[in-house]
């Protein structure tokens, strides 16, 4: 899955990119908030060469919180990658990630922030925040990665439907993921990433606005052990609150 916002033509070169480092069979949602986004037509003409990419039009409502649910809900696969259209992940990763969640796990983490792993670029108290929220929820909270806000990281479909998804704005969706994996002590596990910051557009994430969303997450991580309820059927909505959301 890839979340788009205002793309335009350079959402090509990222596909070209993406699926030059992806050899299993998969398919490519590319995930935007509105039919006049200027990544739409991009994706609609690579779409008509390329059966794997599937133009995603997200109803749930603008910003990417939103965006990852619909794309959680319409996605076929059982593994599920999360990943920006930005350029600043590593797409060569993405085999790695999801062989990790085949094996069992339920969160692949690509980790800037352990031996092998680094961020390159980007705004220094973004940069701060996020190492601080990850040294200290993988020393205190055990949650299994030094890199919870991270959004690049590969997901057990039916765990997340499972768990569900509350977030409703910004890229939090990847800290509440991991906190809700924490609670059901369920494993998570990591792999070191190169972080790049985009060289071209500016970036979605608001900081301000979003940190408080973040840091609910952050505290939720800490509470008590929770039932898995991996039961839930497959199909099941992510948005839906039958669920199984955790309170």
């Amino acid at each position: 899955m890839v979340t788009a916002f205002q793309e335009g033509e350079a959402i090509t070169a990222y596909l070209d990119r993406l699926l030059e480092s992806v050899g299993i069979p998969c398919e490519v949602l590319v995930v935007y908030d509105s039919p006049d986004d200027s990544t739409a037509p991009w994706v609609e003409k690579y779409a008509r060469q390329d059966e794997r990419v599937v133009p995603t039009l997200n109803t749930y409502g603008r910003g990417p919180a939103r965006a990852i649910r619909f794309g959680f809900d319409n996605a076929a696969a059982n593994v599920v990658v999360v990943t920006m259209a930005d350029g600043c992940d590593d797409t060569c990763q993405i085999e790695q990630l999801t062989r990790l969640v085949e094996r069992g796990i339920v969160i692949a983490a690509a980790s800037r922030y352990v031996r092998g792993g680094r961020q390159i670029g980007g705004p220094a108290i973004k940069s701060a925040l996020s190492r601080m929220a990850g040294a200290s929820l993988h020393l205190l909270a055990r949650v299994g990665t030094h890199d919870a806000t991270n959004s690049f990281k590969a997901y057990s479909a039916d765990f997340v439907r499972s768990v569900g998804i509350e977030s409703d704005s910004g890229f939090e969706v990847g800290i509440e993921l991991v906190a809700k994996a924490r609670r059901h002590r369920l494993p998570v596990a990591e792999v070191p990433t190169i972080w790049l910051e985009r060289t071209y557009g500016n970036s979605s994430f608001r900081l301000l606005k979003w940190t408080p969303k973040y840091f609910r997450w952050y505290i939720y991580a800490f509470g008590p052990r929770q039932s898995s309820g991996m039961g839930v059927l497959p199909g099941t909505k992510i948005s839906d609150p039958s669920a199984g959301l955790a309170p």
